[in-house]
């Protein structure tokens, strides 16, 4: 302990040299012994502080053997952090030259059998490899590999199967990368599932590189991918062979890259079998997916019209999830077809049984994205056939099935016209805006400025106008709230004069008792301040000011200090032209504050004051 004091002592002379107050090792291996775990985590986070306390030649000499120490024994969320910790060290022991040290302790870490802990190990030393020699490549960290992927522990395999794309690109020797791939397809049939999904999970990764450095891969090298996407394509575990869907995709991109169509017809082959594979979650990959994996074929029609079928069985699929994960690829998979009269006999009847899909889920996720399939018919094809499918989905029972709609009408919009749509458009939008929910009523207004730009200022003041003011009076205070930005949003895509006249004389003309209410006078304040920065600065003058100082006197001290703060926001804006309205600044808004930092309210008069410092240094 004596020898450790003196370690110590020689940390913390070094620190001092920096100025800074860092933990000595004595003290972290103190804390690593502390009886709370918490004590031990937060220890384990200085770590880098402690290294460079040290420098480089003591973190090797002492730090790095200790903490190797330390990854064998203790909990798991000081490994967790630990684990992190590692992949960040290499400049603190000295550089890439002496990376190779921190592999023993991570190696251990990526042998636990808490995933997070694996998790971040792996990370971290992939990050190491990046920094290692192709000396330091072969003679430790491919041997750390193999001994993962060796070992007789599940966790050890699993880990090995995230590190092999840090030395696949980086082996030219043919023959070397030869045995790397067979070590790796035999962990594809290893006897646990979970190092089998591990590897297949990881394998899209490996063909991607392979994918990004052509020059590298042999024909030999592609018999063991195609013999490992056959194993997961065959594997008796539904969660291994889903994984087949995003291998077969990288395969394909590959192919694609070498202009190599010679395996095309196979792999259509492999892509119908995952399609109409009997396990549920295969289907749902390749639902999930299907645009993708579809477009890798677009360099033959005749292959697209091959899935056509195949999609469609999608569409009918008895899983929910399939049909709602198949449903967002319409529009997609429509394009690659093509062909606005198979759309139309082939995809809007399948488009039309998901719009009254029993499952409210499918029914919402066809809403996202149906509205694309707008562009890709001919316009009097869309309003005959696509429009009565949106309208009646503005029915809807479930309010995100009209909430995804009306958020994806512009491109509906730009092909055929709002006017076909706004008959049921706005039947919708009102029922959506008095929800009892109030989230719905929330989500609504979120969408007001997008069917603002979409619909134009003659349709929006004719049919929304009174909606959008209406929601400054909802009992639910987020929803009040909304409402003023709301206001803003429009006034911004409207301009300053169109505010002016249907928002600002509007509110100004409340009805005197309504402004009895402290609520309704306040949301007025609210709505008129958060207007200030975007209407002309003799709208400000004219019309929102004079509403301010009204106000300035008002029995309520919260509407007092909501004055004062509503001052500071007028003046900045004021000083945007500060010779026109430098007099008035002085002569009437901050005698104004100055009497309010008097007020007999504490609040007040410290919101005041602010406000008051606030103008100051604007006018400066």
């Amino acid at each position: 302990m004596t020898e450790n004091h003196t370690q110590s002592k020689e940390g913390e002379h070094e620190v001092g040299k920096n100025g800074e107050d860092l933990y000595p090792l004595a003290l972290l291996m103190d804390e690593l012994k502390h009886d709370d775990i918490a004590n031990r985590v937060e220890a384990m986070k200085k770590l880098d502080t402690i290294a460079l306390a040290l420098g480089p030649q003591r973190t090797r000499d002492e730090l790095v053997p200790f903490l190797t120490e330390v990854a064998q024994d203790d909990e798991d969320e000081v490994f967790a952090v630990l684990a992190e910790q590692l992949g960040k060290f290499v400049p603190y022991i000295g550089g890439s030259k002496f990376a190779t040290l921190l592999l023993p302790a991570l190696e251990i870490l990526a042998s636990t059998e808490e995933t997070l802990v694996r998790d971040k190990a792996v990370e971290s030393l992939n990050n190491i490899a990046q920094e290692l020699s192709e000396d330091q490549l072969f003679h430790d960290f491919i041997p750390l590999i193999e001994h993962l992927a060796t070992a007789e522990w599940f966790s050890s395999k699993v880990s090995s199967c995230g590190l092999f794309k840090s030395v696949l690109a980086r082996v030219k020797d043919d023959k070397f990368r030869k045995e790397l791939l067979a070590l790796y397809l035999q962990l594809i049939q290893d006897d646990t599932p979970m190092v089998r999904r591990a590897a297949g999970k990881n394998l899209p990764t490996l063909i991607d590189l392979l994918t990004q450095n052509p020059d590298l891969s042999t024909a030999e090298d592609w018999d063991y991918i195609s013999n490992m996407f056959q194993k997961v394509i065959g594997d008796s575990q539904d969660s291994v062979k889903f994984l087949a869907v995003d291998i077969l995709i990288s395969i394909l991109k590959f192919f694609n890259k070498k202009k190599d169509i010679t395996h095309s017809k196979d792999l259509l082959h492999s892509a119908v079998q995952m399609i109409g594979d009997e396990a549920w979650r295969v289907r749902y990959m390749a639902a999930d997916r299907f645009d993708e994996l579809a477009s890798q074929f677009a360099f033959d029609s005749h292959y697209i019209e091959e899935l056509t079928s195949p999609f469609l069985a999608l569409c009918e699929d008895n899983e929910s999830d399939v049909r709602k994960a198949v449903a967002k690829q319409l529009p997609g998979f429509s394009k690659l077809l093509g062909n606005p009269e198979i759309i139309l006999k082939k995809i809007l009847p399948a488009v039309q049984n998901l719009s009254m899909d029993e499952s409210e889920a499918v029914r919402a996720s066809l809403a996202s994205e149906v509205t694309n399939l707008a562009p890709l018919l001919q316009k009097q094809d869309a309003i005959d056939h696509l429009i009565p499918i949106l309208l009646n989905m503005l029915k809807d029972e479930y309010p995100d099935v009209r909430l995804n709609i009306i958020a994806k009408l512009k491109v509906v919009n730009d092909v055929v016209g709002i006017t076909l749509l706004s008959e049921n458009l706005l039947p919708a939008i009102t029922e959506l805006a008095k929800d009892v929910n109030w989230r719905v009523r929330m989500a609504i207004i979120d969408y007001i400025p997008l069917l603002a730009e979409q619909l134009g200022v003659e349709f929006f003041d004719q049919q929304l106008g009174d909606l959008c003011l209406s929601w400054l009076w909802d009992t639910v205070y987020s929803i009040r709230n909304a409402a003023v930005v709301n206001l803003r949003k429009l006034t911004e895509i409207f301009g300053s004069d169109w505010s002016r006249d249907e928002i600002i004389a509007r509110l100004l003309k409340s009805d005197s008792q309504l402004l009895e209410n402290f609520v309704y006078r306040i949301t007025l304040l609210n709505a008129l301040t958060e207007l200030v920065p975007v209407v002309s600065l003799e709208v400000v003058n004219d019309k929102i000011l004079p509403f301010i100082n009204h106000l300035a006197e008002d029995a309520v001290p919260n509407i007092r200090f909501n004055v004062a703060k509503s001052y500071a926001v007028v003046i900045e804006s004021f000083c945007k032209d500060k010779p026109k309205y430098l007099e008035l600044i002085n002569t009437s808004i901050i005698p104004a504050l100055e009497k309010l930092c008097n007020d007999e309210d504490v609040d007040v008069r410290y919101f005041a004051s602010q406000s008051l410092e606030e103008a100051k240094a604007c006018l400066n």
